[in-house]
C-alpha cells in the first residue's frame, strides 16, 4: 500500500467496534489459559511467520471478527488443505472457539486476539493471504457513526496489499445501507474485480454456513448480501 494511506491508517484514532463488558465462562476461561498455547498467536508489531505458526506451508485463510467462531470452525473443518487465521477481539468468543477448536481435534486453526487493523498493517506479511472473510461486521447504522465502518477506501487498500493476486475478499452483511456503502467502496477500489459483475451481489456460497446470528437477522426482516471479488 502506499506510504500516505499506511501512515494515514496508523494515525486512526476511530475504531470499527467497542469492546463489551462481557464475562468468560468458566470454560472459556480455562480455554484461554489452557489451549491459548497450541491456537493462539501473541500480538507483536512485527511479521508472522505464517508456515511457522501452522508448522506447515498451506495457502491461509483469514477471517476478520469471527464472532463465536462457528463459521470459521466449519470453514477450517471442510477445508484442511489450507491454513485459517481468525481474528477477534472479544475473549469470550475467542474462548468459545478455542474449546470447540479441542473437541473437533483441528490442526489448521490460529486465532489472533487483537484489533484487525493492527494485524493487517503489522503482523501479515504482503502478499501473503489467498482469502479474507469479513462477515457481518458491526453495521453502525447511525448516520454520525458510519466512518465507524470497517469497510472504507484505505482499509481497502490494506487488504489488498496482503493479499495475493487472485486472491479473493468475501464481504457479508444483513443491513441493506451497508451493503450499499460496501458496493460503492469495492467498485471503486482499483485493485478488486466484481467476481459476479459490477455491482452485483453474489448467492451464499457454500463456504459460508447459515449462522446463529444470520438466522435471527432474517427473522428481523434483514436480508442477507455476500459480496465476492477477486484481487486484480
Amino acid at each position: 500500500m502506499t506510504d500516505a494511506a499506511d501512515a494515514a491508517l496508523k494515525s486512526r484514532a476511530i475504531r470499527s467496534y467497542v469492546l463489551r463488558d462481557s464475562r468468560l465462562t468458566a470454560g472459556q476461561k480455562r480455554a484461554m489459559e489452557a489451549l491459548w498455547p497450541h491456537y493462539g498467536i501473541e500480538f507483536a508489531a512485527q511479521r508472522i511467520d505464517l508456515d511457522q505458526a501452522f508448522g506447515r506451508h498451506a495457502d491461509c485463510v483469514m477471517e476478520i471478527g469471527f464472532g463465536n467462531g462457528d463459521a470459521l470452525l466449519a470453514a477450517a473443518i471442510s477445508d484442511p488443505a489450507r491454513n485459517y487465521l481468525g481474528i477477534e477481539v472479544h475473549r469470550p468468543g475467542v474462548g468459545r472457539l478455542l474449546l470447540n477448536a479441542e473437541k473437533s481435534g483441528i490442526g489448521n486453526l490460529r486465532v489472533l486476539h487483537h484489533d484487525a487493523v493492527e494485524v493487517l498493517q503489522h503482523a501479515i506479511i504482503d502478499a501473503s493471504l489467498s482469502e479474507l472473510r469479513i462477515y457481518f461486521p458491526d453495521p453502525w447504522h447511525k448516520l454520525r457513526h458510519n466512518k465507524r465502518r470497517l469497510v472504507q477506501p484505505k482499509f481497502v487498500e490494506l487488504v489488498a496489499s496482503k493479499l495475493k493476486v487472485g486472491g479473493m475478499l468475501h464481504l457479508a452483511t444483513d443491513w441493506a445501507a451497508y451493503a450499499e456503502h460496501m458496493l460503492m467502496v469495492m467498485e471503486a477500489a482499483p485493485q478488486f474485480q466484481n467476481r459476479l459483475g459490477a455491482m452485483a451481489p453474489a448467492p451464499r456460497p457454500s463456504w459460508r454456513i447459515e449462522t446463529h446470528f444470520e438466522k435471527r437477522g432474517e427473522q428481523l426482516g434483514h436480508g442477507v448480501v455476500d459480496l465476492i471479488y477477486d484481487r486484480v
